[in-house]
Parts: C-alpha cells; sequence; structure tokens
C-alpha cells in the first residue's frame, strides 16, 4: 500500500445513508431496509431518468462533523446508513460517477451516462457535489448480505431498537411456523440478528440520542 492509499480521507468502503425530514422518518427507512435486506434503487437528481442505487465514499470518521450540521442546516442526509465493502460494490456493478459540464452528457456512450453528476464550479452560484464522493449502481435493488455489510447509526439506541424489531419479527415466525412443525423445530429456525455495526454517536450529535420510533414490526 502507498502512502497515497493510507490517507485519512481515502476509503475503502461505501455507504448509502438515508434520507428523511426527521430523524424518526429517516430511521424508519432505515429499519425497512435492514429488515429487508435490500436497497430499492431510484432516479431522483439523475439526469436521463436512470434508475440507480447511490452510495458515497467519504470516510466515517468524518461524518460525525457533518452530519452535526444537520441541527443549524438543511442536509438531504441522515445518519443511518449501510456500509459495504468498495470491492463488493464493485464486483457488482457500483462505479463512481462523473463529475462534469450539463452539456457533457451527451459526449458519454449511453452505458456510462447513468454516471453523470453536473458539475460547474465557475457557474453563478457554483454548482458542485464532488464532496459527496457519490458511487452508482445501475439496478432496481441491491441485495444485501449482513455479513458483508456494517450498519451506520448515531447512537447504540437505535440499533437496540432495530435488534428489538428484529426479535419481535422472528417471534411472529416462529408463531407461524409452530402451527404446521413441532416447536422445538420452528425454534431452530429463527434467524438471528447477523448485522454487525459501527456507531458515530459523538456528543456533537445530541439530536440523535434516543429513537422516537417504537413501532411493531
Amino acid at each position: 500500500m502507498t502512502p497515497f492509499q493510507r490517507r485519512s480521507d481515502i476509503a475503502k468502503d461505501v455507504i448509502h445513508f438515508t434520507k428523511g425530514d426527521t430523524p424518526a422518518e429517516a430511521f424508519d427507512v432505515f429499519a425497512h431496509i435492514v429488515a429487508e435486506r435490500r436497497l430499492l434503487g431510484g432516479n431522483g437528481f439523475i439526469k436521463g431518468g436512470y434508475t440507480c442505487v447511490c452510495l458515497t465514499e467519504a470516510p466515517l470518521e468524518h461524518l460525525a462533523d457533518v452530519f452535526a450540521r444537520t441541527a443549524t442546516e438543511r442536509l438531504r442526509y441522515m445518519p443511518f446508513g449501510i456500509l459495504l465493502p468498495k470491492k463488493w460494490l464493485f464486483a457488482r456493478g457500483g462505479r463512481p460517477v462523473i463529475y462534469q459540464e450539463e452539456n457533457e452528457f451527451f459526449e458519454l456512450p449511453e452505458s456510462l451516462r447513468y454516471r453523470h453528476v453536473r458539475y460547474e464550479p465557475n457557474h453563478e452560484p457554483a454548482i458542485d457535489f464532488t464532496w459527496e464522493r457519490e458511487w452508482r449502481v445501475r439496478t432496481e435493488e441491491l441485495r444485501l448480505d449482513p455479513t458483508t455489510g456494517f450498519l451506520v447509526l448515531p447512537s447504540q439506541e437505535y440499533l437496540d431498537e432495530l435488534q428489538r424489531q428484529h426479535d419481535i419479527a422472528q417471534d411472529r415466525e416462529f408463531q407461524l411456523h409452530s402451527l404446521v412443525l413441532d416447536s422445538q423445530l420452528a425454534e431452530q429456525l429463527r434467524e438471528p440478528f447477523l448485522w454487525s455495526s459501527y456507531l458515530l454517536e459523538p456528543p456533537e450529535l445530541p439530536q440523535y440520542k434516543r429513537p422516537s420510533i417504537t413501532r411493531a414490526v
């Protein structure tokens, strides 16, 4: 590994963060992603209407400062995310976007146009989203493997809530299985909570300290 590859601003992973007008709304979306083990593609803000799953390669250690600003600034994302190895995503078609002028979109081959993001620093006002370090996978959905990815959460309370929801869902599955199987076999069909997690939870994120969603799965 070269000294350049060891720079703290270069990440080996990419992250998909959820959106929401409030932490509760974003966490609700995030909980569905975790339960269903998939990311759904969308085409918002993607020129040409291509359906993609979008991620960022911003290093985790720099994200707490970014999300601390959500208390005073309107940001598109909340600190609930799925972290995936960049190599894993690349093997599934994930690629970094291409930052370029708007008129250069049509110079790209059609197969690459989904990667276009407008970048015009000399425009007034400047159009610059390069700080997002965006990656895209052109797909309707991206299936997730809990043994490969990590959950990124602002605090332990949210992780506890996800595990609680998982246990409720498994209790329901157990009850259904018990209708046709003996209880011992039904118990063996329970799935453990396999996700590992990374908790941001610095003191700069007080607005995310407690989940305000306690709905049953």
